[in-house]
């Protein structure tokens, strides 16, 4: 694999994160201004998907660690 498509997966990782996270922050501050519980805003779409992640990431890590 050349160091251009290495870059390039990258790049769309990190973009995909900034988007993820953006649209996370920006249901956190809708539920803030309506007064929600703390907990709300990780029953949206991007927290359920900002959730997964946060829990299939070391899961998946460590399954190809041990692999």
């Amino acid at each position: 694999m050349t160091l251009l498509t290495q870059i390039l997966k990258m790049i769309a990782v990190l973009a995909a994160a900034a988007l993820l996270g953006n649209w996370f922050l920006s249901e956190l501050r809708v539920a803030r201004q309506k007064g929600k519980p703390w907990f709300a805003v990780y029953l949206t779409a991007p927290g359920i998907l900002v959730v997964i992640a946060a829990v299939l990431l070391p899961i998946a890590v460590w399954y190809f660690q041990h692999r």
